[in-house]
């Protein structure tokens, strides 16, 4: 049984469903995996007998998709600024993703239909994704993936890859922003895990996928090594810190997140998080 504790790094990404309730519409599978202070987190992925109203997640990837997102979350998060907006969006997306999807895989050796073709969002009334709906409980692997990409195929090929290609295009927003959105998740993810025991031969894949910085095809991997931990004269050291800014701060009301790469030289106008403030 694993316990996983969210940190001060995803603590502004992730809260509790706007009415304070949580479904009771867990995956029997999963539900063993996520328990104590994570309790909440067993109910992001739900099978189709949650009937709450829902986007098929491939609409996002289209231009109509994309606008209706972005109107209906500029409703809670103002900005003029479609690029900031949908990076923050996206990583709510990402997280809520990550966590369940890629610990069930490493932990039970559990693939889940996560494409983009199958999984259906929820949104809350703030606009952000609340849940996932997945059409199935998933299954075990057949054997040993090949490698980390074998093993996560189903979420980076038929779900990063489209969402982050299609965003890309339709607002112009660096496809590395998008990348390292994801891959920080994954990234924090599995040091989690391994902080809390999870035994090092079942987070193998999970280190190998921001490891290698290649994929098997030739291609660069978009995944590799998407933080670095950087030692500093003053305040928190070595500082985890993104490779690539999510650019939030060109929203209203929004400071540069604690990981930022802009932290010691920050942009013109740009806020320091109050965490780091009285410390640079």
């Amino acid at each position: 049984m694993i316990i996983i504790i969210i940190n001060d790094m995803l603590a502004l990404t992730f809260r509790p469903l706007n009415n304070g309730v949580v479904s009771s519409m867990t995956i029997p599978a999963l539900a063993p995996l996520f328990v104590g202070d994570f309790e909440y987190y067993r109910s992001i992925l739900v099978l189709p007998d949650d009937t709450r109203p829902a986007t098929p997640a491939r609409d996002l990837a289209t231009e109509d998709g994309l606008s209706r997102l972005l109107e209906r979350y500029r409703l809670s998060q103002p900005g003029d600024d479609d690029r900031a907006l949908l990076s923050q969006w996206s990583r709510t997306y990402f997280a809520k993703l990550v966590i369940p999807t890629i610990t069930a895989n490493l932990v039970l050796d559990r693939e889940l239909p996560v494409g983009l073709d199958t999984l259906e969002i929820i949104m809350g009334c703030d606009g952000l994704p609340e849940a996932f709906r997945i059409p199935d409980e998933g299954r075990p692997f057949e054997g040993v993936p090949a490698s980390p990409f074998e093993r996560f195929r189903e979420l980076l090929e038929s779900n990063f890859e489209p969402l982050v290609v299609g965003w890309s295009r339709q607002v112009k927003l660096s496809r590395k922003v998008l990348w390292n959105n994801a891959a920080n998740y994954i990234e924090w993810l599995v040091g989690a895990l391994a902080q809390m025991g999870v035994p090092s031969n079942r987070l193998e894949d999970g280190r190998r996928l921001i490891e290698a910085e290649y994929r098997p095809d030739g291609q660069r991997n978009p995944m590799y090594r998407p933080v670095r931990y950087i030692p500093r004269n003053v305040g928190p050291s070595p500082l985890r810190q993104r490779r690539q800014c999510c650019i939030r701060y060109r929203l209203p009301g929004l400071e540069l997140c604690e990981n930022c790469p802009h932290i010691d030289r920050p942009p013109k106008g740009a806020k320091l998080p109050e965490s780091l403030a009285v410390n640079v």
